[in-house]
């Protein structure tokens, strides 16, 4: 009570002064002279100039190679892609790296961070989510296709509202809408009026910050205390979400008060279904155990009900019932769960995450301090008055559409900013504003405004299309610059915000375990069916009950990093250990860290060791001498031959124990896997 009521004085106390939050320059429509010419040098050059910065010369093709290749695709240019590239093959490059398979797979990953996807529910009710997987798959083959990024957004929020001319397609816009229904729920939850307002809370909360960088949602208890948002915004968008039924497909038991069904698909010709089936006696089964259920708890109920016509008192019985009544709610729940998923030969059923609109869709009332116990005015369905545009919301629908409709127009001024700014946070290292979650008054200014709008003006013009804005980047003299160190300019600008050289950058945890697959030579480049979490038996993986199905070694899969399991609270540990973003949250940048775990980890890993001896059975079979193995290891791991003084220092780390040579090629192998270079790019 005491901090409630310090929290409200503060709250009245700023209002009572009459400050007026400042304009924000995000809410500024953007404005750029000229975009039909390449511009992204010259305001670069202008901004060093005005530093009394020079830029860097270019990289080496060497460097710009790998470069282009970690940040395109995720991967190391093998030998032969590495020696056959330069300058003047440029673009034929890059044009070929945007049209592979595996820039969905590096790109889509990009934005599962900022959808919070992940594949159990987290909290502390840890169950799966067996049917996420489809989600991922929908991201990347989008971000493949280069699907418009105003029609990507729209699918996610509102794509089971778009009319599809097919099967097919219909599949595919349910399957987008999942992007709702990824995030953490409190499962525990009793109050359902409560879950439903946390629910439709989480929902603002992640559309706001992933397409806006907004945090509408602080404005729940009480209007934004530096943003321009009140709380009549907040309950004008949460009437959307409240509209909105969620379907994530976890059952009632034990760990779970609030469960939800599952969306189903229609079923295509040939779809492999990689879900589990049963027998067909085993549903026979299912199903005469659920109607014994029924029929235990209709037959307590009649007893209770003779009971007090009759004018007994049972209340002895009370908690004999009510252990009863937990037992019959828990039972049926796990199988009502398992029938779902199932026909009636026991054949998996084509299932996934999403959402729809509900039958009747309602405005939400503006809960006092949040409380959901004290309604006061109700908020008519609408966007923050702060951008000044009239959204009609038919009573009909929750909305959802025009809502994706409207941040995906051009005269909204936040959603190309935003999404510019996430492509080159991710090609350069840092955002042309930093907090790329965040462009809020507590968030930092564009170092470059004028070229953060001519991208986002290019971007929407240009049709939308992510390819086209990479493209331009990774083309620009910025982009190619070199890394090498300049003390003056250093002194300048220590951050490196004018961009007088290119960052030198970690690499993701994905794009870490993937190259040492690449260079092993036992990566899948395949997509994996499914989810090791859709074969997982029971729902819980909760670290009380841990699911004894789950394997130990969550990096076993030689797929590609974006295939592992996502299990909120229990993730791959070279994911984990190496930054991997909070599938809890949105997630713009992720954190790099430098940490002795990272270090116990490459010297301890049993991946690490596994891929470190795949390796050297690879230089084995390629090259007979322990020098030719040197040189191919290097050109392997670094595209280039080794100096002059590391070939000296690796000739006489073998001749220490030539009895050893198996052994001692496979530690060689894990010292260049463990390296510096390995896992950062210049």
């Amino acid at each position: 009570m005491k901090r409630a009521w310090l929290c409200s004085l503060f709250i009245f106390g700023s209002q009572a002064l009459g400050e007026e939050l400042p304009t924000l320059w995000s809410l500024q429509p953007p404005t750029s002279e000229d975009v039909q010419r390449p511009r992204i040098d010259e305001f670069i050059a202008q901004g060093l100039a005005g530093q009394d910065i020079p830029p860097s010369p270019e990289a080496p093709p060497t460097v710009l190679v790998r470069r282009l290749y970690f940040d395109l695709i995720g991967l190391p240019p093998t030998p032969k892609q590495a020696l056959d590239f330069s300058m003047a093959k440029l673009e034929e490059t890059v044009d070929a790296l945007l049209q592979s398979p595996r820039f969905g797979e590096r790109w889509g990953r990009h934005w599962l961070d900022v959808a919070r996807y992940a594949e159990s529910n987290g909290r502390e009710s840890n169950l799966t989510f067996p049917h996420a997987w489809r989600y991922r798959d929908y991201v990347i083959d989008a971000v493949n296709a280069d699907v418009p990024f105003d029609r990507f957004i729209t699918e996610q929020i509102a794509g089971d509202l778009l009319p599809a001319k097919d099967d097919e397609e219909k599949a595919r816009l349910m399957i987008a809408t999942g992007f709702l229904a990824m995030g953490a729920k409190g499962l525990n939850e009793m109050n359902k009026s409560q879950f439903a307002a946390d629910l439709a809370d989480e929902q603002l909360d992640t559309v706001t910050r992933s397409v806006l960088a907004s945090s509408i949602a602080c404005a729940r208890c009480h209007d934004h205390k530096t943003d321009p948002f009140t709380m009549e915004d907040y309950y004008a968008l949460a009437g959307i979400f409240k509209s909105t039924q969620t379907f994530y497909g976890t059952w009632i038991d034990s760990e779970n008060n609030n469960g939800s069904h599952l969306l189903h698909l229609p079923r295509l010709p040939g779809e492999l279904i990689p879900n589990k089936s049963i027998p067909a006696a085993n549903v026979a089964k299912l199903k005469a155990d659920l109607a014994k259920l029924n029929q235990d708890e209709a037959d307590q109920t009649a007893y209770a009900l003779k009971a007090k016509a009759e004018g007994r008192d049972i209340s002895s019985e009370y908690y004999k019932m009510l252990s009863n009544s937990i037992r019959i709610l828990w039972q049926r729940g796990g199988i009502e769960g398992q029938l779902e998923t199932i026909d009636d030969q026991g054949h998996a059923l084509p299932l996934c995450m999403g959402v729809q609109d509900l039958h009747t869709p309602y405005d939400s009332p503006i809960f006092d301090r949040g409380e959901i116990s004290h309604p006061k005015d109700i908020a008519p369905r609408a966007v923050p008055k702060v951008f000044n545009t009239a959204v009609t919301f038919p009573k009909d629908h929750s909305g959802r559409l025009e809502l994706a409709r409207w941040l995906t127009s051009k005269q909204n001024p936040l959603t190309a900013r935003v999404m510019v700014n996430r492509i080159w946070l991710h090609l350069f290292g840092a955002g042309i504003v930093r907090t790329v979650d965040n462009f809020g008054e507590t968030g930092e200014k564009p170092s470059h405004p004028e070229l953060l709008d001519y991208l986002a003006i290019k971007f929407m013009n240009g049709g939308w299309s992510v390819k086209k804005i990479i493209r331009e980047i990774v083309l620009s003299h910025t982009y190619r610059q070199a890394s090498d160190f300049n003390e003056d300019a250093f002194n300048k600008d220590p951050d490196n915000r004018f961009l007088w050289r290119a960052n030198k950058r970690r690499l993701d945890a994905e794009v870490i375990r993937d190259s040492m697959l690449a260079v092993s030579g036992q990566l899948d480049s395949g997509r994996r069916q499914g989810s090791l979490v859709a074969e997982l038996s029971g729902q819980s993986v909760s670290l009380m009950g841990f699911n004894t199905s789950l394997p130990q070694d969550l990096d076993g899969s030689r797929h590609r990093s974006v295939y592992l399991p996502v299990i909120r609270d229990h993730l791959p540990d070279v994911l984990e250990q190496f930054d991997v973003a909070n599938p809890n949250m949105v997630t713009g940048e992720r954190d790099v860290t430098n940490v002795p775990l990272q270090a116990l980890y490459l010297l301890n890993g049993p991946f690490v060791q596994e891929q470190s001896a795949a390796l050297a059975e690879r230089l084995t079979r390629e090259k007979p001498t322990a020098t030719e193995q040197i040189r191919r290891a290097f050109v392997l791991c670094f595209n280039r031959l080794p100096d002059t003084k590391e070939t000296k220092l690796a000739e006489s780390f073998f001749q220490s124990h030539p009895a050893e040579e198996t052994q001692l090629l496979a530690a060689f192998c894990q010292s260049l896997l463990a390296s510096a270079e390995f896992r950062y790019m210049d």
